[in-house]
């Protein structure tokens, strides 16, 4: 009998493999109408850059989240696959020498350095781009309300109060414009990283057309999963191996950039994430055996080791 855990690697495994085949097609040489070309040069490096790697925990806590409302799969990946844009595409950026400089990422050349900044930048705005063509799809759902709702929501948690805000938060703490601004570390993640997270959880919500109660349920369990990927993050940066991350290790203490693990140290981290855990799995309760994948993704995201 299959038990939580090895039924959410099955199925984490299996929704890499549909996101995959749903970015490969929405990343085909076909056009769409009102589209005039799609260069090659950008194709290839926006495809370089999505297909083949990476664990695709967003569109999973997209899919897992409107499984718990019945929300149709098919609709749940392609707003999966929209994340997983936006998420792709920051990751180019984060990458350029601009911004983090980093040679590595998923054990392969970033792409400005197999490619060059210029490619990289058009095809990170590219996928941003495609990203909102995607949430905005008549067949993401009927009703033209929820994929307005879902849309404000993506923007939100990908732009000046999520992710972009804390990008710019993060180059501050960094000293990169004058002085070393003082860093709320918590806000900071929360904007950075956790708030796509956050919205990968929300989403089913959305879709589902959810009672307010259960849709704040994933909110908050949301909100302690982003913190707890983030502070895991942080521990792997301190002791992870880089051949089994993929990318560098240490450069959170090259940067001098305060962290986690800088401001509650090693231990203080792990216990943090143990309280973030006991809150995703609370908030979870509500809805029962249905939130089991769920409650073993948050113990996959505080306990991975790459």
């Amino acid at each position: 009998m299959p038990t939580a855990a090895t039924d959410f690697a099955e199925r984490l495994d299996r929704c890499a493999e549909d996101t995959e085949a749903v970015l490969a097609r929405l990343l085909s040489d076909t056009l769409l109408p009102e589209e005039i070309a799609r260069p090659r040069r950008l194709m290839d490096a926006m495809r370089y850059s999505s297909l083949g790697g990476g664990k695709r925990l967003r569109p999973f806590l997209v899919v897992e989240s409107s499984a718990v409302f019945d929300v149709p799969r098919e609709a749940a990946l392609l707003a999966g696959a929209a994340l997983e844009c936006i998420h792709c595409y920051s990751l180019i950026h984060d990458d350029l020498p601009a911004m983090d400089n980093s040679d590595l990422r998923r054990g392969r050349p970033t792409l400005h350095k197999k490619t060059d900044d210029a490619t990289a930048i058009l095809a990170g705005d590219g996928l941003l781009t495609l990203a909102f063509d995607i949430i905005t799809r008549d067949e993401l759902h009927k009703d033209a309300n929820v994929r307005l709702l879902l849309t404000r929501a993506l923007a939100r948690a990908a732009g000046i109060g999520g992710m972009v805000g804390g990008q710019m938060l993060d180059l501050a703490g960094e000293g990169r414009f004058g002085d070393r601004e003082p860093v709320d570390v918590a806000r900071l993640q929360q904007m950075k990283t956790g708030a796509l997270l956050r919205f990968g959880c929300i989403a089913g919500a959305i879709l589902g057309q959810s009672p307010q109660r259960q849709y704040q349920a994933l909110d908050d369990y949301g909100r302690a999963l982003g913190e707890a990927f983030q502070i895991a993050d942080d521990l792997l940066d301190v002791e992870g191996d880089a051949a089994a991350l993929g990318k560098q290790t240490g450069q959170d203490a090259a940067l001098g950039k305060t962290t986690f693990v800088t401001q509650l140290g090693i231990d203080g981290a792990r216990q943090r994430v143990r309280d973030l855990l006991a809150r995703a799995d609370s908030a979870l309760s509500i809805f029962g055996p249905k939130g089991d994948v769920l409650r073993a993704a948050a113990h996959f995201v505080a306990e991975r080791k790459h």
